[in-house]
């Protein structure tokens, strides 16, 4: 009898059971193994075998990376969808404004009771008198190659002359300030148009630079009721085209533009003289 129940007691060792199984070990032992198949079969679907830890977060990393790079591309999308809208508004309000500040004019001669004829024809720089460019800026921007927008020198001298009552001849606005108001404000002065001004200027001289600047600044100003540009004015005033301007013209008719609607080449004798004295002083 003892030699018969050796074997049993020493396979009950090793087994290390003593009875029936447990169901509730059963079932943590299935839960084990369950989750150890999940973990496998995740890490074949990676593309690796279950070698290492270290190959496991290799592929969970590469996993994450993937869905990073997927969330990066749909949000570049969405910001450039954004940024798309933001330039059709813009480009739209740009569209009304300026339409708006066409039909000031009118609206004004209709309230006065008064005939209105548009005159406009947009010329290239090039077809546009140096007399009459260089004029326009001894007029009305003499340091326009040299700010970037604001002329803070001639803005604190007009400043002074406003403290002192003063007769100004000019203002402290440059000609890309006066570019910006006549695109879009029109003539109207308010607080809320300065501001708007104030953060349209270093966008204008940054993405069209001087010579654009000028070119559609002489070529949008007034220069007589219903004269838009050097070639209207030129032709309204003088019968010629404006690449034919000579300088005591081109000084007469940058003399007119603080006041187009009240001034007259023929009149502006005095003024005139100062602008080609100006322009002499600038090596014009």
């Amino acid at each position: 009898m003892e030699d018969q129940a050796a074997p049993v007691v020493l396979n009950l060792r090793i087994t290390g059971k003593t009875g029936p199984s447990d169901p509730r070990t059963s079932r943590r032992e299935r839960r084990i193994q369950g989750i150890k198949a999940s973990t496998r079969t995740e890490m074949r679907s990676c593309g690796r075998m279950p070698g290492s830890f270290a190959d496991y977060s290799a592929s969970v990393t590469a996993s994450q990376g993937t869905r990073t790079g997927h969330w990066a591309k749909g949000s570049f999308l969405r910001s450039f969808v954004r940024w798309l809208g933001l330039v059709v508004v813009v480009v739209w309000l740009f569209a009304v404004l300026t339409l708006v500040v066409h039909m000031e004019r009118r609206v004004q001669a209709w309230l006065h009771g008064a005939p209105y004829h548009k005159r406009y024809e947009f010329v290239p720089l090039n077809e546009i008198s140096p007399n009459l460019q260089h004029a326009v800026i001894a007029a009305e921007d003499a340091r326009f190659y040299q700010h970037h927008g604001f002329d803070w020198q001639a803005i604190q001298i007009a400043a002074e002359d406003d403290l002192e009552g003063g007769r100004r001849i000019r203002g402290g606005s440059t000609l890309t300030q006066q570019l910006v108001k006549n695109l879009f404000f029109g003539t109207g002065r308010s607080i809320l148009r300065k501001g708007a001004e104030f953060t349209l200027v270093p966008v204008a001289e940054l993405v069209l630079g001087k010579r654009r600047i000028l070119e559609l600044y002489l070529n949008v100003v007034e220069w007589g009721p219903g004269v838009y540009g050097a070639e209207a004015a030129c032709r309204y005033h003088y019968r010629i085209g404006a690449r034919s301007v000579g300088r005591e013209d081109g000084a007469r008719l940058a003399a007119i533009l603080p006041a187009p609607l009240k001034r007259r080449p023929e009149r502006m004798n005095h003024y005139s003289e100062l602008i080609l004295e100006r322009m002499r002083q600038m090596g014009w």
